[in-house]
């Protein structure tokens, strides 16, 4: 079984010490959908929303929650991310978000590419939320990352 690493000895939390690791390239990617009805979905396909343009204002949510991610989950390092790209999708029946960070460091952006991903979705819901109430945010999950002493991994089951 692997060990939490982020328990000391004694079950405590603790913040990973990462200054002995390597500095190397990393990515992360990461995705999840939000379902809505079609009058919700035709408001933020069209950019017709009384409150803007969702897509345009979730990037930028997407990627300030990025850069903030250390502020938000606690044990997380603050990383200097040298790249976020937040791509929306409009389906027939909501939207897909897909996160992409990169840095170079010590430790990885999984859980920025994950807060990114988690954000948008929350402002998509935010900005549509009067004309649908019932929208439903799931999916959310890593789909690969890249660098780092595990290496790399992609997800098998991204159908």
């Amino acid at each position: 079984m692997t060990s939490l690493t982020h328990l000391d000895d004694t079950g405590a939390a603790r913040m990973v010490d990462v200054g002995a690791k390597a500095v190397t390239t990393r990515e992360a990617v990461a995705t999840g959908r939000i379902s809505m009805t079609p009058a919700a979905l035709a408001l933020v396909r069209d950019a017709a929303a009384n409150k803007g343009d969702v897509l345009a204002v979730a990037r930028v949510a997407g990627i300030m929650a990025a850069k903030r991610t250390a502020e938000l989950i606690p044990l997380c390092h603050p990383l200097p991310l040298s790249r976020v790209a937040i791509d929306l999708a409009v389906l027939d029946d909501g939207v897909a978000v897909t996160a992409t960070c990169a840095t170079t460091g010590r430790t990885g952006v999984e859980m920025e590419a994950l807060t990114a991903v988690s954000v948008a979705l929350l402002t998509i819901h935010d900005m549509v939320k009067a004309v649908d109430k019932a929208m439903v945010i799931d999916g959310i999950r890593l789909l690969s990352k890249s660098g780092g002493k595990s290496g790399d991994w992609t997800a098998t089951d991204v159908g």
